[in-house]
């Protein structure tokens, strides 16, 4: 897998979120960010080459990459138990199940840890595969941000309630707006996919249903990144 950019090879390399192999950076880079860099790799046992731009362009999969790319492994993840007993409080973890775009996962990814969330779920079928795309487009926060795998969102669900957390998901049906909702509480938040959103069998057994309210009669949702930066937001600013 690939990582490019020095945002989020930076990020990766300081999290330590997974195996650094190697890192190529173009050889008239000579800034202070190349030469962190290099610091950050060598104490992470990685090799360090200066390449000239041709190299890098093989290895990346984009142009946005600004000179850096690194060859990493898969990224480590926690045990659900292990993402509870680091979490703040209140905690606030978050899941994204059904994203089909890995750009916009980034996204949502960056609207999370921004305003704070304390960790990520994810199925083991996920776009943190997508390493280059992920990386860029959440700005190294896919890396920063802890993160457990679980089987199903059903699975995850359950931790998260017998640790005393509530769950919750964002839906417009029978739904309390994200303004009166009480959000201070340690939440467990699921967000659907952009096509088919959160399943109505899970819906149904959600302790809170979130929606966000509209200033017109209008009847198409957001986007996952515009109402995971919305709801994440508002979190934020509830407990505050």
């Amino acid at each position: 897998m690939i990582l490019e950019g020095s945002i989020a090879v930076t990020a990766a390399l300081e999290a330590r979120s997974r195996p650094i192999h190697a890192l190529y950076i173009r050889d008239d880079k000579r800034d202070a960010d190349a030469l962190r860099l290099t610091r950050l790799a060598v104490a992470a046992g990685a090799t360090v080459e200066r390449v000239n731009a041709d190299a890098i362009a093989q290895i990346a999969s984009g142009d946005t990459h600004g000179g850096v790319v690194a060859t990493v492994g898969e990224r480590h993840m926690l045990t659900l138990d292990a993402l509870l007993a680091q979490a703040g409080t209140p905690a606030l973890i978050v899941m994204l199940d059904g994203v089909e775009d890995p750009f916009n996962f980034g996204q949502a990814v960056r609207a999370f840890y921004a305003a704070g969330a304390h960790g990520l779920v994810v199925r083991p079928r996920n776009w943190m595969s997508a390493a280059a795309t992920v990386g860029r487009s959440s700005a190294g926060a896919s890396e920063r941000i802890p993160t457990a795998q679980a089987e199903s969102a059903e699975e995850a669900a359950e931790a998260m309630r017998a640790a005393g957390l509530r769950v919750a998901v964002a839906d417009s049906h029978r739904a309390t707006s994200i303004y009166a909702a009480d959000l201070r509480v340690p939440l467990f938040l699921l967000i659907g996919g952009e096509k088919r959103g959160v399943t109505r069998s899970f819906a149904d057994k959600a302790d809170l249903r979130l929606k966000i309210p509209y200033g017109r009669q209008y009847d198409a949702d957001l986007g996952t990144t515009a109402a995971s930066a919305v709801l994440a937001f508002e979190i934020m600013r509830q407990r505050s």
